[in-house]
């Protein structure tokens, strides 16, 4: 019966330690998409944000980048993203970006996500806001800045 009982626990702690494991490496697609995670945390995006080239992405260098990223889109200038002209842009509008990464961005569920007060467009503060959020989830030792080691998705 001991042996069972010790069997249980190790079977137990092992799946607790898998979940954890797993929730832990999630927690970005989680919190954002698997096709903006996937289109975000690629060396080539890492090398686009880095503009001082110093191999990291300060949140300064994040927040600049994101608010490129909400000019391109905002087609009519009106300080909003709008579902059809999200939408609509092609993927390669965000010049300065990649394809999977806009691809990504552009998609109802991430739309969904970034407005905030769910009133269907997303403002300028909105996107630069959850944009934060998204380093914060990256940036696990609170370093303002995100290594290689915080920024790329290793897959199995």
């Amino acid at each position: 019966m001991e042996v069972s009982i010790r069997s249980l626990l190790a079977v137990a702690l092992l799946a607790t330690g898998l979940v954890y494991t797993a929730v832990y490496a999630d927690d970005m697609v989680s919190f954002a998409t698997g096709g903006y995670a996937a289109g975000l945390r690629t060396m080539e995006m890492m090398h686009i944000i880095d503009t001082n080239k110093d191999g990291k992405i300060s949140k300064d260098e994040w927040i600049a980048f994101q608010d490129r990223v909400f000019t391109a889109l905002d087609k009519d200038k009106s300080g909003f993203l709008e579902v059809g002209e999200v939408y609509a842009t092609p993927t390669n509008a965000i010049a300065f970006a990649t394809a999977a990464y806009s691809r990504g961005l552009r998609t109802k569920e991430m739309f969904g996500k970034i407005d905030a007060n769910h009133d269907g467009k997303i403002s300028r503060d909105e996107f630069i806001s959850y944009q934060a959020k998204i380093f914060d989830v990256m940036d696990k030792s609170k370093k303002q800045e995100l290594g290689i080691a915080d920024f790329i998705v290793k897959t199995h």
